[in-house]
């Protein structure tokens, strides 16, 4: 901290009550009082800069913060938090710099730890991820994020067995705290339970529900009566699970139950390895009767040749930073896709429910106005030949129905797809495509290209 003025101090010790309530912007407008009395004022241009990151504004961020940096550029914690810029602008190798220089000021930085283990995540650098994680894990041994956080790292590993285990201090991050279901029946262990009715839970996103509610047959294996609590939208498409007693709606009442299980707690109730991860497809189906419908509609359009689905954008999560920077490294602009429309004999669906249009003149035919649930979703995919998506839910749907599955898979790639492989054992019949670089759309698109011509 630099020497102030009384004054000073006080505006700066109001704006950060005011951030740590939550009031952004009038802890800015505090901040902004502060600056303008003394422009060079460090902290409060940290602090400014961060504000700027969490409301979006991340040119601005770096800019503020940089200027902090600049000066008093032995501030351990502003060099953090430039860090954790540079890392959701894609900027990898800077951010490990700034948080090496981090912790190189300050050695018991275990939140720079943890900030670096992610940076080295991203860059699929694991084993050095995992090495910064347990370093921050002996200074703070309690740390929840530093925890959940390793456990991402480990199951990218394919470390299965420890990775699991860590998964469950998610419910101790402010992440997941609040949606931590405290039920009085115990959780479910993987413990035979016959005539015992067990409560599956989902939680997180549909694309979670989608790859996981694959447990739901095992647990009925061992003797026990499944429930499922699932989405809305999920609700008519999951119906169609072995093995499941009975679908409730998220917010509906709950019938009776002897025992429950978050859904992503299932691959730990079970044991799950990599050599038993339960792959075998399909494992949802779509009604038969819709499917039926679609398969006469499409027989009647003038197109012939194989059919192919198309994502090119994720959930954008506007509300939640580090999300929704996801959300941009995930996604394509659909202009992106040009080349793949100039290959002859090929008739191409959006599959994109929301996110950015494309253009016109693309040769797409787009029925996704008509979806009102995935099951919908699921009857015109079971009519197509091939889905080619980026990494969001109608990867794990398409998947699950026994479809191939091209994905276009971001950089730092989620856990779940590992590392150094091209195939999943999650899904047999989903062949992943990887950006060599962060941003690399272009090399990933070349990719499909040559594929598509001899499909």
């Amino acid at each position: 901290m630099q020497a102030a003025s009384a004054g000073t101090q006080q505006a700066l010790a109001a704006a950060v009550q005011q951030y740590r309530a939550g009031h952004l912007d009038e802890a800015e407008r505090l901040l902004r009082q502060v600056l303008a009395v003394n422009s060079r004022h460090s902290d409060s241009l940290h602090l400014l800069g961060v504000i700027a990151y969490q409301t979006g504004r991340l040119d601005l961020a770096v800019d503020l913060i940089s200027k902090s940096i600049a000066i008093n550029p032995k501030e351990a914690s502003a060099h953090s938090s430039l860090g954790n810029l540079l890392l959701q602008l894609g900027r990898l190798d800077d951010a490990v710099v700034c948080y090496r220089r981090a912790v190189e000021l300050k050695p018991s930085f275990s939140e720079a730890l943890n900030n670096l283990g992610n940076a080295l995540k991203a860059q699929r650098r694991l084993d050095e991820a995992v090495t910064s994680y347990r370093r921050a894990l002996e200074l703070s041994p309690d740390d929840p994020d530093v925890h959940y956080h390793l456990s991402m790292a480990l199951l990218a590993r394919g470390d299965m067995a420890a990775g699991w285990e860590e998964h469950e201090w998610r419910w101790k991050t402010p992440q997941f705290a609040g949606t931590r279901r405290d039920f009085a029946q115990p959780q479910w262990r993987g413990e035979m339970a016959t005539g015992r009715t067990l409560l599956i839970h989902a939680e997180q996103g549909y694309g979670d529900t989608l790859q996981f509610c694959r447990y739901a047959p095992l647990a009925a294996a061992r003797g026990l009566r499944v429930i499922m609590e699932v989405p809305k939208p999920l609700a008519r498409l999951l119906s169609s699970l072995p093995g499941v007693d009975g679908i409730v709606v998220e917010g509906e009442t709950l019938p009776q139950f002897d025992l429950h299980c978050p859904m992503l707690s299932m691959p730990l109730a079970l044991g799950t390895t990599i050599p038993t991860v339960p792959s075998d497809v399909p494992y949802l189906h779509a009604d038969a009767a819709q499917v039926a419908v679609w398969r006469e509609r499409l027989a009647s359009l003038e197109h012939h040749g194989p059919r192919i689905g198309l994502v090119w954008a994720g959930n954008p999560r506007k509300h939640l930073p580090a999300a929704a920077a996801i959300g941009r490294r995930r996604s394509m602009a659909p202009d992106r896709l040009a080349s793949l429309f100039e290959l002859p004999g090929l008739h191409f669906f959006s599959l994109q429910k929301d996110g950015p249009a494309p253009p016109e003149h693309f040769p797409l035919t787009d029925v996704m106005a008509e979806m009102g649930d995935f099951a919908d979703t699921a009857a015109l995919i079971a009519n197509l030949d091939l889905v080619i998506s980026v990494d969001t839910s109608v990867v794990h749907l398409a998947a699950a129905l026994g479809k191939q599955v091209w994905l276009l898979d971001r950089f730092d790639s989620c856990w779940r797809w590992l590392v150094g492989r091209r195939d999943s054992p999650w899904y047999p019949n989903l062949r992943l495509y990887r950006q060599p670089q962060p941003g690399d759309w272009d090399s990933v698109i070349a990719e499909i290209v040559s594929d598509l011509r001899s499909l």
